[in-house]
């Protein structure tokens, strides 16, 4: 049947007709509001709802075809902080349409430039301001209504920065490129550790940073099987840190750190193996008002000093084994202490992760 102008005319004047042009009409208002609309909820219901902080969106970009909302510059500061503890320029957040296969509905997240920053200061604020730990966590978790599924962050950076040493400490991870895939898992339930994490950044010092992890993220204390590896970072990056807790320079070197470790139902084991190589230290203790445990430092860095001019690469290393409930892990000092002889005057240590730790030595000895 077709239909002329009249029957048009005749169908918009009636009740039926009414109706659907309604419909219509507040759908399309409604369309262009919602994204106004999730600006306000966000800021107003979230960023700012949560105890001790407070943040803002810029902008939101509603994409309904593919079930997916794009959040323009969010940053959410500490009350007191003068710099923002997350600011996420560009993050899309979106329906994984390939998990509806597997008969699960999640979601997909992609950050773009991100920048995680962990400012320690003087807390200023009284008991009732000071947010939970968690606080922060479980507000932005209602920006993702559906599980997530999928995790990619490009180019991101992550600053650890402590004000309250003197001097200021300020370490920082550039150019982060991380993928996380099956985190709810819903590919293959058969699996012990069905999620995967892929991370590689650019550490203080120019290091090449890489994380590599099998996980399961669905349990109260996840389990994972995680290697890390830390290569070739120029050591005065880390003289801050030197300064202000043991009172002493690096004038020169290199920096390497490998670790593995694994958590087995709430059981932790594995190894931290710092390796420094072509060092020169300068001692900077020897001044009016140093503490007595800097004054301790100056012979512990005096002896090692020895050993190190003795050594044709001036370098040191030690591996750290560290076992036990994730509440008390244990690092045994003895086992610190021959492993850093056995690298001087034994065999030196191999510059990678030893893979020689799985996830199954994660369990309790039996007594």
């Amino acid at each position: 049947m077709k239909w002329n102008k009249k029957k048009w005319r005749s169908f918009f004047k009636s009740r039926k007709g009414i109706i659907i042009i309604t419909i219509i009409a507040v759908l399309i208002i409604f369309r262009l509001f919602l994204p106004l609309i999730v600006k306000n909820y966000i800021n107003n219901r979230v960023l700012n709802n949560i105890p001790g902080y407070h943040g803002h969106v810029d902008d939101i970009d509603i994409a309904l075809i593919r079930g997916a909302y794009v959040i323009n510059r969010l940053t959410l500061y500490k009350n007191g902080d003068k710099k923002p503890m997350l600011d996420l320029p560009k993050t899309d957040i979106s329906i994984q349409w390939g998990a509806i296969f597997h008969g699960k509905i999640v979601s997909e997240i992609k950050m773009f430039r991100p920048k995680f920053n962990l400012y320690v200061t003087e807390n200023k604020l009284s008991e009732n301001e000071t947010p939970g730990k968690n606080d922060w966590t479980v507000a932005l978790k209602k920006l993702v209504p559906i599980k997530i599924n999928r995790l990619t962050i490009s180019d991101g950076q992550f600053l650890y920065a402590d004000v309250v040493e003197s001097p200021d400490i300020d370490l920082s991870i550039k150019q982060i490129d991380l993928t996380a895939t099956n985190m709810g898992n819903v590919v293959d339930k058969s699996k012990t550790l069905p999620s995967n994490l892929n991370l590689h950044g650019v550490s203080f010092g120019g290091g090449n940073l890489e994380v590599t992890a099998n996980m399961n993220l669905l349990k109260e204390i996840p389990d994972m099987d995680v290697n890390l590896s830390l290569r070739n970072s120029n050591v005065t990056s880390l003289n801050n840190v030197s300064r202000a807790v043991a009172g002493f320079d690096f004038t020169k070197g290199r920096f390497n750190f490998f670790s593995e470790f694994a958590i087995n139902n709430g059981y932790l084991k594995g190894y931290l193996k710092p390796m420094f190589s072509d060092i020169k230290l300068q001692d900077t203790v020897g001044q009016p008002n140093s503490s007595i445990f800097k004054r301790v430092w100056e012979g512990v860095i005096s002896f090692f000093g020895f050993v190190l001019k003795n050594k044709p690469k001036d370098s040191f290393a030690t591996k750290m084994p560290i076992e036990g409930d994730l509440n008390d892990p244990k690092t045994k000092l003895w086992t610190l202490i021959t492993n850093v002889l056995k690298n001087g005057f034994v065999s030196p240590f191999k510059k990678q992760v030893d893979n020689d730790i799985n996830f199954n030595d994660a369990k309790p000895k039996k007594t």
